[in-house]
């Protein structure tokens, strides 16, 4: 089956992309608005880009009408944003997060998301996060409808439980992120692993 995204099925693009392109992992970005109320929003166009510097992306849409969307309000106008990661007990909260609420409201507020000060911005993190990661904006790019959202890490939070003192590496059989599937509603668990060994 041979699909033209660019023609005859470029109304199809996001949901073919979105089944095929999978896991994901979901950014749960919180942002600060103008009126000092926390916003936090979940992204699954996210990933890690480099590692020296330390760098990420996210891709925010806009609304229905055009318009950008809070979050990608907000990182440009602070300049800043933390990247919280999810792991299955914070799923369905997340979800709820994605819903549209008026600009003035807060997602944390309304859903009773507990958030705690970050160490080297002013966006606070969401404290039952597994890792959030405190980020400067780099930059954003766009092109046509689609803004990609460039942020350089400058520190990582992460619950004590999954992280090594001794070899400095996160513990990947403890930690067990969600990941996106196709869209609307499906995701993935990430606690059945398998290891295989890379040619040295």
């Amino acid at each position: 089956m041979k699909l033209d995204l660019l023609h005859e099925h470029a109304d199809r693009a996001y949901p073919i992309l979105a089944a095929l392109i999978t896991p994901r992992p979901i950014a749960w970005v919180t942002t600060l608005h103008e009126n000092g109320k926390v916003n936090a929003a979940p992204f699954s166009f996210f990933n890690m880009i480099g590692d020296d510097p330390p760098m990420l992306m996210f891709c925010p849409g806009n609304r229905e009408d055009g318009t950008p969307k809070d979050t990608a309000r907000n990182c440009r106008r602070t300049g800043e944003f933390v990247v919280n990661l999810v792991d299955e007990p914070l799923g369905e909260v997340m979800v709820r997060t994605s819903a549209s609420l008026p600009e003035e409201l807060s997602e944390t507020e309304h859903e009773n998301l507990e958030t705690s000060p970050s160490s080297t911005i002013a966006t606070p993190r969401i404290t039952a996060a597994p890792a959030a990661l405190e980020c400067k904006l780099h930059d954003i790019w766009e092109f046509g409808g689609n803004r990609m959202v460039i942020g350089l890490v400058q520190c990582v939070h992460v619950r004590d439980e999954l992280f090594d003192p001794v070899t400095l590496r996160i513990r990947a059989q403890a930690y067990h992120s969600i990941g996106r599937m196709a869209v609307p509603d499906w995701y993935c668990r990430t606690d059945d692993q398998y290891e295989m060994k890379r040619p040295r």
